[in-house]
């Protein structure tokens, strides 16, 4: 019986797929002055036009291009695996497949986009980019990504994940990144949440205040995204798009497509190709995004217009969010630490084409473990929320006694992330639960939108 399905180089995707041709596009970015659509112009500052471009963009396929391609052969197509030993364990008739990332050079999903936004960027002459980065993930990836281009980084890395993931740091600046711990006192942003808080432990929401304050104020400089944005989403694809045909070599459909949520990149790049063909081709699948208990964007969170970063320099997106003053709590899986959500996503979610779902950590660390006891890979703790859905929605086939098709994104492995299970396995993790009073503080400061 075989494991492992495998493609061949030539299988690489020659296209990312552009979900907003099938699925319309999201209500749009607006100016936070005037609640008036905003145009390429105010984007211009900070991005490149060719991904300005791609964001607005409703061409279903955008063509990748071939220096893209080269460094993606690096580690694509990546694998997908059918875990029978997990199966076995959890005695289901499920079948559980997942495609799995983590044999990235940076070990995660995030150079998808990475490679790709430093080559346009490289590509319109910039020299320097700046970013923010939670667990390290993303900024490992850009990093190595700019290493490939000849480009410069700076780094703006969450505080506690600074201090808790110290080994990240090291790894981006092996790749040649300049890495500090924000909120810092290298920007304006950095510098007022200081002057309030000299202990803050920083957020994704300052972090990116500080990168784009950075971007914005430099004429050789641009900022990049590791999420959250449609030309981010789009590049992601090339996952789905090799899951798709993959699914076809193991004969088998999923009935279900699960993958964790903090922007909404990783998830996005899954499932966007199956959201495709059930909105182009009456397919049955459901789509669960699993997001964490402390950071609730899209089972506590409002949909509505917000800033996508703390100091309030973003245009207003469309998205579930918990408001851009929220400050999260501590919890291991920094990568999904976002105040808010993808527009994309957050459509989807609430169209009804998919539905979301939040886990306490010391379930998801549970998950992780008897996942890589039975599959022998260590999940990053962001996806350990995917397997802990995945597990379970083999668990319910069996008490349904019925077939179901399961595909999740092992969007990264956990390596540098043994801290976490550390605590985990010494019984010292503790579940957070982000107080309602807390969510309702955050969302108070939400921007007024139109008359």
């Amino acid at each position: 019986m075989q494991y492992k399905y495998l493609l061949h180089e030539k299988d690489l995707p020659t296209h990312w797929y552009n979900v907003l041709a099938d699925m319309g596009p999201p209500p749009p970015p607006v100016h936070p002055a005037t609640g008036e659509p905003i145009g390429p112009e105010m984007l211009a500052p900070i991005f490149p036009q060719s991904l300005i471009q791609q964001e607005v963009s409703t061409e279903r396929w955008i063509a990748i291009p071939d220096e893209v391609r080269e460094v993606y052969k690096l580690w694509r197509p990546t694998p997908l695996y059918r875990a029978h030993r997990l199966e076995r364990a959890l005695d289901t008739p499920a079948r559980i497949y997942y495609k799995y990332e983590g044999v990235s050079p940076a070990g995660s999903h995030k150079p998808n986009t990475a490679v790709a936004q430093a080559y346009y960027n490289k590509a319109e002459g910039v020299r320097r980019l700046t970013t923010e980065t939670g667990a390290g993930q993303w900024g490992s990836a850009l990093a190595m990504a700019c290493a490939f281009f000849g480009l410069e980084l700076k780094v703006y890395m969450v505080k506690v994940s600074y201090h808790q993931k110290p080994y990240r740091r090291v790894l981006m600046e092996t790749w040649g990144a300049q890495v500090v711990p924000s909120p810092s006192p290298d920007t304006q942003a950095g510098r007022r949440v200081l002057e309030q808080d000299p202990d803050s432990p920083g957020s994704l929401g300052i972090a990116i205040s500080e990168a784009v304050e950075d971007a914005a104020t430099r004429d050789d400089t641009k900022y990049s995204l590791g999420s959250v944005l449609n030309h981010v989403l789009l590049h992601q694809t090339v996952m789905g798009l090799e899951a798709l045909r993959q699914m076809e070599l193991a004969g088998d459909y999923p009935d279900v497509v699960i993958g964790c949520v903090g922007g909404g990149s990783n998830y996005a790049g899954l499932s966007l190709p199956f959201v495709g063909e059930r909105l182009t081709q009456g397919k049955r699948t459901r789509f669960v995004a699993v997001e964490p208990e402390a950071c609730p964007s899209l089972t506590r969170g409002q949909y509505t217009y917000d800033f996508g970063d703390t100091a309030e320099t973003t245009p207003l997106l469309k998205m579930h969010t918990l408001g851009h003053t929220f400050i999260p709590p501590s919890i291991h899986a920094g990568g999904l630490r976002y105040h808010g959500m993808a527009p994309i996503i957050s459509k989807l979610v609430e169209d009804g084409v998919m539905e979301a779902r939040a886990y306490h950590q010391t379930k998801v660390f549970e998950a992780a473990v008897q996942f890589a006891r039975a599959e022998g890979i260590v999940p990053a703790p962001e996806s350990a929320h995917a397997v802990r859905a995945a597990i379970d929605e083999a668990l319910a086939a069996r008490e349904a006694g019925e077939r179901r098709i399961i595909l999740f994104n092992l969007s990264g492995h956990g390596f540098l992330d043994l801290g976490a299970y550390d605590q985990y396995l010494s019984g010292k993790l503790e579940d957070y639960a982000y107080p309602e009073e807390k969510v309702r503080e955050a969302l108070a400061s939400l921007p007024r939108v139109g008359p």
